[in-house]
């Protein structure tokens, strides 16, 4: 930074190379860089890819002494392995249990895929950091030091929301909504919900007219494990139940969007949410 030279970071390079003019001008930078200069370029790709998102360009940056370098982002278990990683890179001691603790306060073992993982790593590597500051003599950081000093940032899941409440897990959903509902309108909520209410009560009604679970993935157009996850979640309900679920939710959304001049608030929603799961959703 206070050197004579700099380093330019490119994201979404790739769309830069599709058109000729565009193309040659990139490409044609790579030449001019002065020595003491850098160009990094980042490219991101779905889980899984294993080849640039742009051959052209990858093997440019190669052709001019460049280097082309993978990095996965860890997801659930390696989140930990992960973080042992830093640590060492960072000349800090961890004691056993850690690099677990760590990893489990920001969200790294939420196995969901509809969850926010894109700050994770970076959250983890400025904790661990911050950890470090605590022990300057080279002592390890212990799991007490994690729980002390870290804060939960457990990112929250509509999936395993609505599944905790399809399986009238009552404490499982409430713990799923506090970190949903900070983020998540009401209204959004209220959809999702009343969406796999609607779809429990299509499965029960299927099921009990002697359709199987693997029916479903034809007549629902459902995928096999989402047929068999409803099936298992209908078959936790009475008829009566679900009903008196949906009439509820109808509730619940007039009073979170002020029907008949009453007026709504976050606490008078959350308090709301709370109820209805507790005597709608929870098993007499």
């Amino acid at each position: 930074m206070f050197g004579g030279g700099s380093l330019a970071i490119v994201r979404g390079a790739g769309a830069l190379v599709r058109g000729g003019e565009q193309r040659e001008q990139l490409l044609g930078a790579f030449e001019t860089l002065a020595p003491g200069n850098g160009l990094a370029i980042v490219e991101e790709t779905d889980s899984g890819v294993k080849d640039p998102p742009s051959k052209v360009l990858a093997e440019a940056i190669r052709a001019a002494g460049g280097d082309v370098r993978r990095f996965d982002a860890p997801r659930q278990d390696a989140l930990a392995a992960w973080i042992e990683l830093r640590a060492r890179e960072r000349r800090i001691a961890l004691s056993g249990g850690v690099a677990r603790e760590l990893a489990t306060r920001v969200g790294g073992f939420v196995r969901e895929g509809d969850v926010e993982r894109q700050q994770q790593g970076r959250i983890a590597v400025m904790e661990l950091e911050k950890l470090a500051l605590r022990h300057a003599d080279d002592e390890p950081v212990t799991v007490d030091d994690v729980r002390e000093l870290v804060p939960e940032v457990v990112p929250g899941s509509m999936w395993a929301f609505v599944d905790a409440v399809g399986m009238r897990q009552r404490v499982r959903a409430l713990e799923l909504l506090e970190r949903l509902i900070e983020d998540k309108p009401a209204p959004v909520l209220l959809a999702v919900l009343h969406r796999r209410l609607r779809e429990l009560i299509e499965v029960q009604d299927r099921l009990e007219r002697g359709e199987s679970p693997g029916s479903l993935v034809r007549s629902m157009r459902l995928q096999p494990f989402r047929a068999e996850t409803l099936a298992r979640q209908a078959r936790a309900w009475t008829g009566p139940e679900l009903d008196a679920a949906l009439d509820g939710l109808v509730e619940l959304d007039a009073l979170v969007k002020g029907v008949g001049g009453r007026a709504s608030t976050d606490a008078r929603d959350r308090l709301a949410f709370d109820l209805w799961i507790t005597d709608r959703v929870a098993p007499a």
